[in-house]
């Protein structure tokens, strides 16, 4: 028997282990989406011909950073063509010097934010296409990491036609406002009988007892008459 339980002993993970294996998993998961480059849920913008626009980035990394490089670039006709780029020493502090390597192009972004967003100003048809911002941080051992923004350039905004959706809101609209006018209706209309039907309750109790008084049942004893 002890020999058995010896051997069911040796089978099973001590505590330390079953940690150490668990501080594994979650630094390998973390490791693996160590940084994270994002051009935000709407990844595109519509300008107008002569507007200035935002071109947004943000980093994220949970093992934190160190001389981190940024860069954001042009798809110029296929080739990549570099706005700026910069590297940032440490978490929450601003790089020393933002290189800017194209007219129109201006550094808006913070570091206490982790934002290395852009401005591009004045921007022609020929702004339009797709941006990218890229990452590299050298506590990774040389993975790359980037994200793309694609901006439409156009002679004005495209007026939406929401002839559709105000129809429909005021459909919505008006059949709750009926539903609640007859909602509103019908409770009148049980409050009103049910006050009817009490009134003709009492109506008849009263017309009982009088009745009952008048046949001699008022619960006194009637003596006969003598002939």
């Amino acid at each position: 028997m002890k020999t058995q339980s010896r051997g069911r002993l040796r089978g099973v993970p001590s505590e330390r282990t079953v940690s150490s294996l668990l501080l594994t998993l979650i630094i390998g998961m973390c490791c693996v989406h160590a940084l994270e480059m994002s051009t935000g849920k709407i990844p595109f913008l519509e300008a107008v011909n002569g507007s200035t626009v935002l071109l947004p980035c943000t980093y994220a990394s949970c093992i934190g950073i160190t001389n981190l490089y940024f860069k954001w670039e042009f798809n110029e006709n296929g080739t990549m063509q570099k706005l700026a780029d910069s590297v940032i020493p440490t978490d929450h502090v601003e790089p020393n010097k933002v290189n800017i390597y194209r007219e129109r192009v201006e550094y808006v972004g913070s570091s206490k934010g982790n934002n290395i967003s852009i401005l591009l100003w004045n921007v022609t048809f020929g702004d339009a296409g797709v941006y990218t911002c890229f990452g590299k941080n050298p506590k990774e051992k040389g993975k790359n990491h980037s994200a793309i923004f694609t901006l439409y350039v156009v002679d004005e905004l495209r007026v939406v036609d929401n002839t559709l959706t105000i129809i429909i809101a005021s459909c919505v609209g008006g059949f709750i406002a009926l539903l609640m006018a007859f909602m509103l209706i019908k409770n009148f209309t049980l409050f009103v009988l049910a006050k009817i039907e009490e009134k003709n309750k009492e109506c008849l109790v009263t017309s009982s007892g009088i009745d009952n008084t008048e046949n001699g049942l008022s619960g006194s004893k009637s003596t006969p008459k003598k002939a």
